[in-house]
């Protein structure tokens, strides 16, 4: 599905914009059972194994961070990602045998939806190799109002920059720091059914939704099959012990085989540890980890 040009843009840039990776009938099933979702949180009290809620959440005002794990809670998602654009692009970047890490369905509510702080995802899950990248499916159009992925083209070939503050993991970059330049940021904007593609040791945040239309944004992580994780990594595997390892991997092979012969390659790496203080999401890390934000006014 990619181009030979679309393939350079990538591994040069680290990311991607793709128009149209779902179809019309995908998009209004993948809204379909959002909504159904959304709806089913207003009876919801605090988050839970599916919802991250959001401050002001009630079940007359549904604010939502997150639904956690499409891909194992509908199985249309995990079938888009087998069986689409998607998964042709997928291949074209990581080969024929890939892995899904995990999933999640970002919402930002209307009116001042939260931020994700600047952070590269490499930091949270090393691997014996970098052959990984993150898919943002856009479920509604998104304008520079509602909060949208802004990456640092080409930061996937730097460093791995420090994600602790005050000696522990807080998942998010310093503004401060001399390596990160928010200055060659680029905002992805696009139109419902388009997908944003970015490489895990990319920066990238998004500001929180100031406009009045809630930003909805479908996150596949997935990982060439050679490529395995690292102990210490922020992962639920690591609690599995072998065997029950080996079942999740095998339920978690999307194309092609598993592989057991992981590529090790020379990649910097820095431990998500101490482990932060509040590691149930990005948006418990970073709001419990007290890093200055980027975005603050």
């Amino acid at each position: 599905m990619l181009s030979a040009e679309e393939k350079a843009f990538y591994d040069r840039e680290g990311y991607l914009l793709v128009r149209g990776a779902l179809t019309p009938e995908e998009l209004a099933q993948a809204r379909r059972i959002t909504e159904d979702w959304v709806e089913a949180s207003r009876q919801v009290r605090e988050s839970n194994e599916l919802y991250d809620l959001d401050k002001g959440h009630s079940a007359t005002m549904p604010r939502l961070t997150r639904i956690k794990l499409p891909h194992r809670n509908a199985p249309f998602f995990r079938d888009l990602l087998r069986n689409s654009r998607i998964t042709q692009v997928l291949t074209d970047l990581l080969g024929p045998d890939t892995v899904i890490n995990t999933s999640k369905l970002n919402c930002k509510a209307p009116g001042g939806g939260a931020a994700v702080e600047w952070h590269q995802d490499w930091a949270f899950y090393p691997a014996t190799n970098d052959s990984l990248l993150a898919f943002g499916v856009l479920l509604e159009d998104m304008d520079e109002e509602n909060g949208p992925l802004m990456v640092i083209p080409g930061s996937h070939r730097g460093p791995v920059l420090s994600h602790h503050h005050d000696g522990v993991f807080c998942g998010a970059v310093s503004p401060d720091d001399p390596d990160f330049d928010r200055d060659r940021a680029v905002t992805l904007t696009g139109k419902a059914g388009d997908m944003t593609v970015h490489h895990v040791r990319i920066l990238h945040g998004s500001a929180p939704n100031t406009s009045t239309r809630a930003r909805r944004i479908l996150f596949y992580e997935c990982a060439s099959a050679d490529a395995w994780p690292l102990l210490g990594g922020s992962s639920y595997i690591h609690a599995l012990g072998q065997r029950r390892f080996h079942d999740d991997l095998l339920e978690r092979v999307i194309t092609g085989a598993p592989c057991y012969q992981p590529r090790l390659d020379s990649v910097p790496v820095r431990l998500p540890l101490p482990p932060a203080l509040d590691n149930s999401s990005i948006f418990r890390t970073q709001e419990a980890g007290g890093m200055k934000s980027a975005f603050a006014s």
